[in-house]
């Protein structure tokens, strides 16, 4: 029950900030960081921010949910 709860704290997090349709999700890790150049960003939130959201372990990564299309 709690993880459910915790789920949606983050989804209506999401959506409240205008993530509201996505269609497929994209990890970039070590050596896949270009790819977010071709990506037409519409919004951007650092995971700090984002409730119940795992956080960036890696150094040098930047922690950040980017929303936005990729062609």
């Amino acid at each position: 029950m709690k993880k459910q709860l915790e789920l949606q704290e983050t989804i209506n997090f999401l959506k409240t900030n205008g993530i509201t349709h996505p269609e497929v999700g994209v990890v970039l890790g070590t050596g896949l960081g270009k790819l977010v150049e071709e990506i037409d960003i519409e919004k951007e939130i650092a995971y700090v921010d984002i409730p119940n959201f795992p956080q960036a372990t890696v150094e040098f990564h930047s922690g950040k949910l980017i929303y936005g299309n990729l062609s």
